[in-house]
């Protein structure tokens, strides 16, 4: 393990342990709103995505929010919020590590903040999108005029945070408790062989592998063998005639990593 690599599962380790010690106070509220939106959000993109037609996109003070859409495949449109969070969170996991993927996963949530605000917003999420959309066009601009590496360790956090936020979400909303006006129970409505609590489980198992391998990607690309390579060009698994993806060679590092 080179130091990068340290460096990388160090701090992500401490933003995932101040995340759980105070996850709930009102220094991370701002986050969870954060979360929130990109729940919502990814019922947008889904709905998009399956031809259907977003009306409105809302996040309110509670931390609950709803995206009100016509047409739509709605067997992917429901658990695109919870998994879809997740998903955000491993993307900007993932894309942590460098400077020019940290810069895209930045632009792209600055991106969606400012897009979303189209589609009829209520007052709490036009304010947390602006206050956002500038805070991190700030670090953007930060990152390449004044001072390096800045913007590695926002984005990690903002993957970090939304991606254990949305398991505790999935866990509190769809298995310790079962309501009726959750995306669990709608997906139940569609298919009723499985479960409200059922579906809760399968989506909690994804957004932990999501998270999990977001990680190990991010150590794949800070590795000496991506250290002169492309993002894409790490990703394809040969850089250097070394198959970064070959399982024997996962089992070596793992096991370098052990007796490191």
């Amino acid at each position: 393990m080179n130091e990068p690599q340290v460096a990388f599962l160090c701090l992500y380790l401490l933003y995932i342990t101040i995340i759980l010690l105070y996850q709930h106070t009102l220094l991370l509220y701002p986050f969870r709103l954060l979360t929130t939106f990109l729940h919502e959000l990814s019922h947008a993109i889904a709905c998009w995505i399956t031809c259907g037609d977003v009306r409105s996109i809302r996040v309110f003070e509670n931390e609950g929010g709803v995206t009100s859409y016509v047409g739509g495949c709605r067997v992917l449109i429901i658990p695109a919020g919870y998994v879809g969070a997740a998903l955000w969170g491993s993307v900007f996991v993932m894309f942590s590590g460098g400077r020019k993927t940290a810069t895209g996963a930045a632009g792209l949530l600055v991106a969606m903040l400012l897009l979303s605000l189209c589609y009829a917003p209520n007052r709490t999420m036009v304010y947390l999108n602006l206050c956002y959309a500038v805070v991190t066009s700030v670090c953007i601009y930060l990152e390449w005029k004044v001072f390096t590496p800045l913007l590695n360790f926002v984005v990690l956090f903002y993957g970090a945070f939304v991606g254990v936020h949305a398991i505790y979400d999935t866990y509190s909303d769809t298995i310790r408790r079962s309501i009726l006006q959750s995306d669990a129970y709608a997906c139940y409505e569609i298919c009723p062989c499985c479960l409200p609590r059922c579906v809760g489980v399968q989506w909690a198992i994804l957004n932990v592998v999501l998270q999990v391998l977001a990680v190990w990607i991010a150590m794949v690309q800070l590795s000496e063998e991506c250290e002169d390579a492309g993002w894409w060009e790490c990703m394809n698994g040969v850089v250097g005639g070394n198959d970064l993806w070959d399982v024997d060679g996962v089992k070596h590092t793992l096991e370098g990593w052990i007796h490191w």
